[in-house]
C-alpha cells in the first residue's frame, strides 16, 4: 500500500513496520467522515475488529457506561432485543464485549472465521450507530434505571442492570478507593466524574440526557477503528466505507480532554466504606497517595513509570513496600500504575492501617525514597525489574484474551489524545534507554522529579463506616417514600404501566422477522475433527515426562506436578499457605529479596498452586497436585532448574516476622477477591457440601482458607511454631519424585536440552512412596448464608448429576450456553436486573447454577429451582439448535497460547480423559437437538431438588431470609 493513496474511502496516512510485534502498522483517514483507523497486518488468524468513541462524562450518572450497554440491545438492520446475546451464543467470537473506561468507550470483538469476523463487525457497527435506544424507552429502563412498581399498594424501587452492576462495584473497599483516585487528583477534568456510575446519582439521569450524550458523541468523526490479524485489508475497508461510513459526513466533535493545571501542594480527600456491623473499625483504615506523572503519549515515561513501580512496591524485594511494612504503617501494601488515562497516575496504597498514622505513612514514603535517590538503587533489583518486563512484552501470552485486542487497548493510550498508535507498541528504543540505567542514575531521578518534588499529589483516607450501607439504603427508601408520596394516582398509574411494559418487552419473544435479521453461520463451518494436542510421553530417571512439541519462540514452559495425595486432611490447609510462601522467604543460598531478584533476572516467573483434577467420570475421584509452573528463554533452563531446586527444597520458614507478613498479605488480597470474584467463591463454597474435589479446593483456597489464614493471624504469637512445623512437614510430603509428573512445552528440537539437565534437579526430591493421606469426606448441605458489607448477592445453588445415577454427555455443553445466553440471563439479568448469570457441567458431575451482583436473592433461588421446568418444555427448531451449537464450539474451539495446549494435555493426561473422549463430546454437540436438551430436564431437577446452596452478599438481605439458611456465617469478622 502506498501512503497517501485513497483505498474505498480511506486515505492512507502512514505506515511501519512494527518488528517487536512482528506487524505493519497503518494509519488511515476516512476522508468523508473523518473516521480514523488503525490497522495492525501479521499472519495471526485471530482477527480483532474495534470500534471506541471518545466519551468523556459530564457527572457521575453513568451515561457512558449505561450506553455502552444499551447500544447493544438492537439497532436498525437488526432489532432482536438482544443482538449480543445472539452473537455470543451462536457466533465463532474468540471474543465479544464492550467496555466503558474513564474517557473512552470500546467495542471489541474477534474470530478466526472470515464469514463470521465480518458478521460481527456488522452487527457492532449498526449498534453503535443506529442503535434502537431512539426507538424503545424500555433499553435505558432495563439497562440503566427505572422505578419498578406493579401496584400501588406496593413500595417503588429502583431497578437496572448497570444501577445493579455499580453497587457491587461500590461495595468493594479497593475499587471504592480507585475510583477516588483520579478525583482527587483532577478535579477540573472530565476525570472527577465516575463514568461507570455512582449508583447514588445514577437515577438522576434523564432519558433526554442519556440520547442526546449518544448524539453527541457516537460519531464517525468522533471513532477509532481498529483492525488485526490476517484480514483482506481492502475487503474489511471496502465493507466499512460502503455500508457505514460512506453515509456520515465529518463534523467537529468537541470531545478533547483537557489538562488539569498542577496543584501547589497535596489535595487531602476523607472518603467513607462501609463495614458489616460485627466486624472491628481497628486497623481497617486504607491510606493512599497518588502522584500525577507526565502525559500517557510520552512512551518512555510509560514504560519507565509500570517498571519502576514494580520495583518499588511490587516485587518481593520491593524497598518501598519493604519499609512501610517493617514501620508497622498497615498490613499489606499495593501499589498501582494507571497509564490508561491522558495524565498517568502512580498510587501507593497501605491496607489495614488507621488514620492516625497518616503522617507517618507520609514520612516513611519520602524518607525511604530521598534515601534511595541519595544511596541509588539496587543494580540486581532495577535489573530484575527490567528483565521480567522485557519478558512479558517478548512473550505477549495474555492467555484468554487476543493479542490484538491487549494492543488495540495499548494503542489507544496514545491515540485517543492525537498522538500516533504505534507509539506504545515499539517497544525497543524505550528499553535500550531504560536499560541505561544499570549503569546510571535514571530511576533516582524519575523518583526525584515525578514523586518528592511533585506538588501535583493527593492523599486520600479510606475510612470504615459501620452502617453506612444500611443508612444509604434507608436513604433510598425514604427517598423513593416521599417521591411516591408526591406521586398523583395518575402518576402511579404511569409508572405501573411503564413497568408492565418493560416486563412485556422483555418476557416477549423477538418476531421471526427481526430473528431473521441476524447473521448466520453454518455446522458446515466447524471441523468436525477435534484438534490433537500435542503430547509425547518420555522417561527420565524414572520420572514421568511429557513433552508438548510447539513453537514457542525460544521460551521453555517447565511445570512439574507433584503428588498431594499423601497430605493427611487436618495438613491440606497448610499446602494452601505454602504456595504462598515459596518464593517470598529466605533458602539457604539467598535472602528474599536476593531470591525474587534472581527469579525475574533469569526466569519469565515461577508460580506455585494447590490444583485438584477431576478423574474423568467420577465423582469421587480426584487427583490434588501441588503445581510448580516456570518459564524462561530455553538458555536459562539450568538456572530455572536451579532456582526450582534452591526454593522448593532449601527455604527456611523460621522468620517468623516474614511469614506473618506473607499471612497478612495472602489474607489482605483474599478479600479483594471475595468482591471481585463472588460467583467464583459461592460456586467454590457449594460445591464442597457435596463434592470431595470441591471440599479440596475450599480448603486449599476457598472461604475456609481464608478463615484459617485470619486465625493464624490472630492467633500468630501462639501457633507460629506449629505452622512451621506443618509447613516443612507438607514440603517434605510433596516435594517428592514418587508420582512426579513434569510437563515441559518448547518448539521441537528443545526437548534435548531439558533431558541432558533434568537428572540434576530430580535428584534433589525425596523417593519415597507414601501412603494418600485420609481424606474423609460426606456429604453435608450446609446452605450457607455469607454475609459482607457488600450491596448486592452472588448466589449459587448445584450438585453432582453422576451421584444422582446421570451420565456426562456432550449435551450438557449445549445446554450450559442456552442457560447462560437464554434462561438465566433473560431471568436473572434481563428481568431482575443482575449484572450475570452463569451455569457449569463439568465431566466429573459437578453442577452449579450462579449469579453476580444481583440485587435479588429468593427470586433468584426460584429461578434456579424452575429450570427444570424451563427444560421440559424447551422447543427450538433446527436452525435455533445450530446457533446454540456453534455458541457451544466457540467456547470449546477456544484459541490457545502454546503455554495453554501444555497445560490442557497435561491437564487431560492426569485425569485420564482421552482425544477420542473428547471427540465423542465434540460429536455430542454437533448432533445435539431440542430433544436431547428436554431429557436433561429430569437430571436438573433432581439436581436441584437436592437443595444444595451458597449465597454471598448483603448482610441485612441474607437475615431478612434467614430461613433459607442452615447457617448464616459473617466472612469478614
Amino acid at each position: 500500500m502506498e501512503v497517501g493513496k485513497n483505498y474505498n474511502g480511506f486515505k492512507l496516512v502512514s505506515q511501519e513496520n512494527i518488528d517487536e510485534i512482528k506487524s505493519i502498522g497503518r494509519v488511515f483517514e476516512h476522508e468523508k467522515s473523518g473516521a480514523r483507523l488503525f490497522q495492525l497486518e501479521n499472519d495471526d488468524d485471530n482477527k480483532v475488529f474495534s470500534i471506541s468513541f471518545r466519551t468523556p462524562p459530564e457527572d457521575s450518572t453513568g451515561v457512558p457506561h449505561i450506553l455502552e450497554h444499551s447500544v447493544l440491545c438492537g439497532s436498525r438492520k437488526f432489532p432482536v432485543k438482544e443482538p449480543f446475546v445472539d452473537l455470543a451464543k451462536s457466533s465463532l467470537n474468540t471474543f465479544l464485549n464492550a467496555m466503558t473506561f474513564s474517557d473512552k468507550t470500546m467495542y471489541p470483538v474477534a474470530s478466526r472465521n472470515e464469514k463470521d469476523f465480518f458478521n460481527l463487525m456488522d452487527v457492532y457497527m449498526d449498534a453503535v450507530l443506529y442503535p434502537n435506544i431512539y426507538k424503545y424507552p424500555e433499553i435505558f429502563m432495563q439497562e440503566g434505571w427505572h422505578y419498578e412498581l406493579e401496584n400501588k399498594k406496593d413500595n417503588i424501587n429502583y431497578k437496572g442492570v448497570v444501577y445493579n452492576e455499580m453497587k457491587g462495584e461500590f461495595s468493594s473497599p479497593e475499587s471504592i478507593l480507585f475510583r477516588k483516585v483520579e478525583e482527587s487528583l483532577y478535579p477540573d477534568t472530565p476525570y472527577s466524574f465516575e463514568s461507570g456510575g455512582d449508583p447514588d446519582v445514577i437515577p438522576d439521569l434523564s432519558i433526554d440526557e442519556f440520547l442526546s450524550f449518544h448524539k453527541k458523541y457516537y460519531h464517525p468523526s468522533n471513532s477509532y477503528i481498529f483492525l488485526y490479524g490476517n484480514g483482506d485489508i481492502s475487503k474489511e475497508l471496502k465493507f466499512l466505507n460502503d455500508n457505514y461510513l460512506k453515509n456520515f459526513d465529518r463534523i467537529k466533535i468537541d470531545s478533547e480532554i483537557p489538562f488539569q493545571k498542577p496543584f501547589k501542594s497535596m489535595k487531602e480527600m476523607s472518603v467513607p466504606y462501609p463495614l458489616s456491623s460485627d466486624e472491628s473499625a481497628a486497623d481497617k483504615t486504607y491510606l493512599n497517595m497518588n502522584f500525577s506523572v507526565g502525559k500517557s503519549t510520552d512512551p518512555l515515561i510509560y514504560l519507565s513509570f509500570e517498571i519502576l513501580e514494580y520495583m518499588l512496591l511490587e516485587t518481593p524485594a520491593a524497598p518501598l513496600k519493604k519499609a512501610l511494612i517493617d514501620a508497622g504503617i498497615g498490613k499489606d501494601v499495593l501499589g498501582r500504575f494507571d497509564n490508561s488515562i491522558l495524565q498517568p497516575v502512580f498510587s501507593i496504597v497501605v491496607k489495614n492501617s488507621n488514620e492516625d498514622k497518616k503522617d507517618e505513612f507520609k514520612r516513611i514514603v519520602f524518607d525511604t525514597l530521598k534515601g534511595l535517590v541519595e544511596k541509588g538503587l539496587d543494580k540486581e533489583l532495577i535489573e530484575a525489574s527490567i528483565n521480567i518486563k522485557e519478558f512479558e512484552l517478548r512473550e505477549a501470552d495474555f492467555r484468554s484474551y487476543p493479542k490484538g485486542l491487549i494492543y488495540n487497548i495499548k494503542s489507544m493510550d496514545s491515540w485517543l489524545y492525537g498522538e500516533d498508535p504505534r507509539i506504545h507498541l515499539r517497544f525497543e528504543p524505550q528499553l535500550s534507554q531504560i536499560k541505561k540505567a544499570l549503569t546510571s542514575d535514571y530511576f533516582e531521578k524519575l523518583i526525584e522529579k515525578y514523586i518528592l518534588n511533585n506538588t501535583h499529589s493527593s492523599f486520600i483516607v479510606l475510612k470504615p463506616e459501620k452502617g453506612l450501607t444500611e443508612s444509604r439504603n434507608r436513604e433510598t427508601e425514604i427517598k423513593l417514600e416521599r417521591y411516591k408520596q408526591g406521586l398523583s394516582d395518575r402518576d402511579l398509574d404511569k409508572i405501573i404501566e411503564n413497568t408492565k411494559k418493560l416486563q412485556k418487552r422483555q418476557t416477549s419473544p423477538d418476531s421471526p422477522e427481526a430473528v431473521a435479521t441476524m447473521p448466520n453461520l453454518s455446522l458446515d463451518d466447524i471441523d468436525p475433527k477435534v484438534e490433537k494436542l500435542p503430547i509425547v510421553e518420555n522417561d527420565e530417571a524414572g520420572v514421568k515426562v511429557l513433552f508438548h512439541p510447539v513453537f514457542t519462540g525460544g521460551i521453555g514452559y517447565l511445570n512439574l506436578y507433584f503428588d498431594a495425595s499423601p497430605v493427611p486432611k487436618e495438613l491440606i490447609p497448610y499446602e494452601g499457605l505454602l504456595a504462598e510462601v515459596l518464593g517470598k522467604e529466605d533458602t539457604s543460598k539467598y535472602d528474599y529479596a536476593g531470591l525474587s531478584n534472581a527469579v525475574n533476572i533469569h526466569t519469565g516467573g515461577i508460580e506455585f498452586n494447590v490444583e485438584t483434577y477431576i478423574e474423568n467420570g467420577s465423582n469421587t475421584k480426584f487427583h490434588p497436585k501441588f503445581v510448580v509452573r516456570s518459564k524462561s528463554l530455553i538458555d536459562k533452563l539450568p538456572k530455572v532448574m536451579e532456582l526450582i531446586g534452591e526454593i522448593t527444597r532449601s527455604t527456611k520458614f523460621d522468620d517468623k516476622r516474614r511469614l506473618l507478613e506473607i499471612i497478612r498479605e495472602v489474607k489482605s488480597r483474599f478479600e479483594l477477591m471475595i468482591f471481585d470474584r463472588g460467583h467464583l467463591v459461592t460456586a467454590k463454597r457449594m460445591s464442597s457440601y457435596f463434592s470431595p474435589s470441591g471440599m479440596y479446593n475450599e480448603i486449599t483456597s476457598g472461604i475456609s482458607f481464608y478463615k484459617f489464614i485470619s486465625d493464624l493471624e490472630k492467633h500468630f504469637d501462639d501457633v507460629y511454631e506449629k505452622v512451621i512445623s506443618n509447613l516443612k512437614r507438607v514440603s517434605d510430603m510433596v516435594f517428592n519424585r514418587t508420582n512426579l509428573l513434569v510437563s515441559f512445552t518448547a518448539s521441537k528440537g528443545d526437548y534435548e536440552k531439558l533431558k541432558s539437565i533434568i537428572g540434576d534437579l530430580l535428584g534433589k526430591f525425596g523417593n519415597s512412596r507414601l501412603n494418600p493421606g485420609a481424606f474423609d469426606f460426606e456429604i453435608d448441605p450446609e446452605n450457607e448464608g455469607l454475609m459482607t458489607q457488600g450491596r448486592v448477592q452472588y448466589s449459587a445453588k448445584g450438585y453432582n448429576f453422576i451421584e444422582l445415577g446421570y451420565s456426562y454427555t456432550g449435551c450438557l455443553q449445549v445446554l450450559q450456553t442456552i442457560l447462560g445466553y437464554d434462561y438465566l440471563w433473560n431471568m436473572i439479568r434481563v428481568q431482575g436486573g443482575a449484572y450475570g448469570a452463569f451455569a457449569s457441567f463439568g465431566r466429573g458431575g459437578n453442577v452449579y447454577l450462579s449469579s453476580y451482583r444481583d440485587p435479588n436473592l429468593k427470586r433468584t433461588l426460584d429461578v434456579f429451582d424452575n429450570v427444570g421446568d424451563y427444560l421440559e418444555k424447551f422447543n427450538a427448531g433446527k436452525e435455533e439448535m445450530t446457533k446454540y451449537i456453534i455458541g457451544t464450539m466457540s467456547r470449546l474451539d477456544f484459541p490457545m497460547t502454546p503455554s495453554m495446549k501444555g497445560e490442557r494435555a497435561t491437564i487431560n493426561y492426569i485425569s485420564h480423559i482421552t482425544t477420542e473422549d473428547i471427540q465423542s463430546e465434540r460429536d455430542d454437540v454437533l448432533s445435539c437437538s431440542a430433544h436431547d436438551i428436554n431429557k436433561l430436564s429430569d437430571m436438573l431437577k433432581d439436581v436441584v431438588k437436592q437443595n444444595f446452596l451458597c449465597v454471598l452478599g448483603n448482610e441485612k438481605n441474607i437475615k431478612d431470609n434467614k430461613q433459607i439458611f442452615n447457617n448464616l456465617i459473617n466472612v469478614f469478622e
